[in-house]
């Protein structure tokens, strides 16, 4: 089975939390303190029997350049995707209507990771991103979601489009999220049902048959001098209007 070396504090830490993965060997840089979050993260790997080794920094360095490792790294399976069924499933189980977040083709996994921190935080149910020319759940997306990837339901698809027509199929509003002048605004906008909001890629926005199969648009309005937001933080800001919506009054 692929190995994938998972790096960071917390994403390491949300791995073991989650027990989704399968785990392989917890591997700490040489003479880092075992306080804290650390001493948390050797606490459940050996809960889990997942081998603990110190490794000599240099060492460390090397097998994981150029990235913020802070001294914590964990041998472990691939990301475990899920299909639509579980994701629309999930909803089911918590009693509420679904809220599903698909990303059309980001490339940027600090983008990305963001994005799906922000996904976990408000509840969504499921994300749906493609399989080609977009930012699958890597280390690194990981690392920039702080882990939050590990609790999310997240499914790989070989097209949107249709993936955006079996969701209509099960009467699920398709929003896209776009600064058009015919998109409505954010928050004049009805995010209370089952939703599924699309964010384009960074740059482009979303592609064309992406935007035709939306039920409709939505934009955010600017009020200050610069003109938009990156997709990771526009991604964000519908999210929370649309958790915000589902809130009961009062």
């Amino acid at each position: 089975m692929p190995i994938e070396i998972l790096y960071g504090r917390h994403a390491v830490h949300e791995a073991l939390r989650a027990r989704r993965r399968k785990l392989y060997t917890l591997n700490l840089a040489a003479g880092a303190k075992q306080t804290g979050l650390v001493a948390d993260i050797v606490d459940l790997a050996r809960q889990m029997g997942c081998r603990v080794q110190q490794v000599d920094k240099q060492q460390f360095d090397r097998g994981l350049p150029d990235v913020n490792h802070q001294g914590v790294a964990l041998e472990a399976s691939t990301y475990p995707y899920e299909t639509l069924e579980q994701a629309l499933a999930l909803a089911g189980q918590r009693g509420e209507a679904p809220l599903l977040l698909l990303l059309d083709h980001l490339e940027d996994p600090q983008n990305v990771g963001a994005l799906l921190r922000t996904a976990e935080a408000m509840g969504v149910h499921g994300v749906i991103l493609p399989d080609r020319r977009s930012a699958g759940i890597t280390p690194a997306v990981c690392n920039a979601s702080s882990g939050a990837v590990e609790h999310l339901h997240i499914v790989q698809v070989t097209n949107i489009a249709r993936t955006q027509e079996e969701l209509k199929r099960r009467n699920v509003w398709i929003v896209g999220l776009d600064d058009r002048p015919e998109a409505r605004e954010l928050l004049r906008s009805d995010l209370s049902g089952a939703l599924a909001l699309v964010v384009g890629a960074e740059g482009g926005g979303l592609s064309r048959l992406v935007r035709e199969q939306c039920d409709w648009l939505v934009r955010i309005p600017m009020q200050g001098q610069v003109g938009s937001l990156n997709a990771a933080v526009a991604g964000s800001v519908a999210l929370v209007a649309a958790r915000s919506a589902r809130m009961p009054a009062g």
